[in-house]
């Protein structure tokens, strides 16, 4: 069974029949392969959706357990088929700045849960620098290339390309992308940025600003298992972590496990 708790962007609770400009929606289902399936049957009619508004979709992707176990989901669903792969645009939140292949990178992850089984168009699978590419080790040029990319695909004005959906883990920090609470990248003004001194390994990585995720029409966040129970607690009852401020233009949507959202408050 899936419960739902829909917030307005302002805070406050929803009312029937109102539209608010933006909500905060959180959906919990009982465990984390449920919680995969569940993400990948609305990322499947997200860009079904999208394609028949826009003609094309575009999805940034992230990394870790649960985005593998939602992306081998993807493959699996009948609904897929609808979809026109050659039409959807593929980014990245964050990489970790290793060399190309490396089965730490989320990019090698999500290629063998999924995108190697699929007919897209290479030239719209927009993977983040690596490590022994163009720009060798020099993150800061890595993350400043990236951003050229995303520029060169964004409407003329914007820095951007439009983001249909956007997805996140949470960390057990409550850090998303490579945004680590307390962290100076949380400063970082611009499209990309180079994180350096990760508390988590490896120290460097290449990631989306806040402002950048925060342009996304929908930003999911997605996390399974009682570690994340404490930062997504904190987050929704209003504690300030990176978490709380990756928040879509039109929704912002949790996706949650029962044991990851044990801490999140009741509503009146």
């Amino acid at each position: 069974m899936i419960e739902a708790v829909r917030r307005s962007a302002a805070g406050g609770l929803a009312h029937e029949g109102e539209t608010p400009l933006s909500e905060t929606v959180v959906v919990v289902v009982p465990d984390a392969d449920i919680l995969a399936s569940t993400v990948a049957a609305r990322l499947a009619i997200k860009i079904i959706d999208a394609q028949a508004v826009h003609g094309s979709a575009s999805v940034v992707l992230t990394g870790g357990r649960v985005a593998a176990k939602v992306l081998r989901s993807v493959r699996e669903l009948p609904a897929s088929a609808a979809i026109d792969w050659s039409r959807v645009d593929l980014w990245w939140g964050d990489e970790r700045f290793l060399p190309s292949g490396d089965p730490d990178r989320n990019e090698t992850q999500a290629r063998e849960a999924l995108l190697d089984k699929l007919p897209l168009d290479p030239a719209r699978v927009h993977a983040m620098p690596a490590s022994d590419g163009p720009d060798g080790e020099d993150a800061i040029a890595a993350a400043a290339r990236y951003a050229a990319d995303l520029a060169t695909a964004a409407d003329p004005g914007s820095a951007v390309p439009r983001f249909d959906v956007l997805m996140l883990g949470v960390g057990e920090d409550g850090h998303v992308a490579s945004l680590f609470p307390e962290h100076p990248v949380l400063q970082e003004t611009g499209v990309t940025a180079a994180t350096f001194d990760s508390p988590k390994p490896p120290p460097t990585r290449v990631t989306l600003t806040l402002s950048t995720i925060q342009s996304a029409d929908e930003v999911w966040l997605i996390a399974a298992g009682p570690d994340k129970a404490a930062p997504i607690g904190t987050v929704l009852s209003g504690g300030h972590l990176p978490a709380a401020s990756a928040t879509g233009v039109q929704k912002t949507l949790w996706l949650l496990d029962r044991a990851a959202a044990a801490n999140v408050p009741a509503q009146p």
